[in-house]
């Protein structure tokens, strides 16, 4: 099981700082819509460079131009993008193309998508590499929380890597930990607390796959 931090709506030099400091407890860092809305691709390009061996997700959002807008964040250094998954096929396939060429891959984020199992499988079928539970900030503030998505979804895939994401907490995580995501996704959670640095090494401490010894370990997926 993974741990992705999200980075939102931090300065970049503020950004790139924490992350410094919590780089061995997290296998991926995402650098989330809003973040690249205030300092474009040259973010991508930023953590790139300062962590060329770490995981690196750009939260695009992509609903259109596919190909174009997944190569434009490839090229700067991305691992991943994400595409929304209500968009039509046709982009999310341009999507899964561009990475394929690039040995790269995309997420599909299932926000307002009313029949998850049903989307799931249309995804899996276009190529899809992963699959993201999201509960939306506004839908959390109605008092949603990912674990009713995650549940649905977990049957539903098959093959595609399953991330969760939406409010998680140390406090929450072992109910979404139960649910087996492939991928724990945290922000707020994480960098709202007095000492995110620590946060993040309790959260990956607490999450299945941390041994005594200090070490983390492989486990199959369930």
């Amino acid at each position: 099981m993974k741990l992705q931090v999200a980075f939102d709506v931090l300065p970049l030099e503020e950004a790139l700082d924490l992350a410094r400091g919590m780089e061995a407890d997290v296998d991926r860092f995402e650098l989330g819509t809003p973040f690249l809305l205030e300092h474009g691709m040259e973010a991508v390009r930023c953590f790139r460079a300062q962590f060329p061996g770490k995981e690196l997700l750009a939260d695009t959002k992509i609903m259109d131009a596919g190909r174009l807008e997944a190569e434009s964040a490839f090229r700067a250094g991305a691992d991943l993008v994400t595409v929304l998954a209500v968009t039509d096929l046709a982009t999310v396939r341009a999507c899964v193309e561009a990475a394929d060429r690039a040995g790269r891959r995309v997420v599909a984020d299932m926000i307002c998508v009313s029949d998850l199992s049903g989307r799931a499988r249309e995804l899996e079928e276009a190529g899809i590499h992963g699959i993201a539970v999201h509960t939306g900030v506004d839908q959390q503030a109605q008092g949603r929380t990912p674990l009713q998505d995650l549940a649905v979804l977990r049957r539903a895939v098959r093959r595609a890597e399953l991330s969760a994401a939406g409010g998680i907490s140390l406090a929450s995580l072992p109910d979404c930990c139960a649910l087996c995501p492939d991928v724990i996704v945290i922000g707020g959670g994480i960098l709202s607390a007095p000492d995110p640095v620590a946060q993040a090494r309790a959260i990956r401490r607490a999450m299945p796959g941390w041994n005594d010894s200090g070490g983390i370990l492989s486990e199959p997926r369930t």
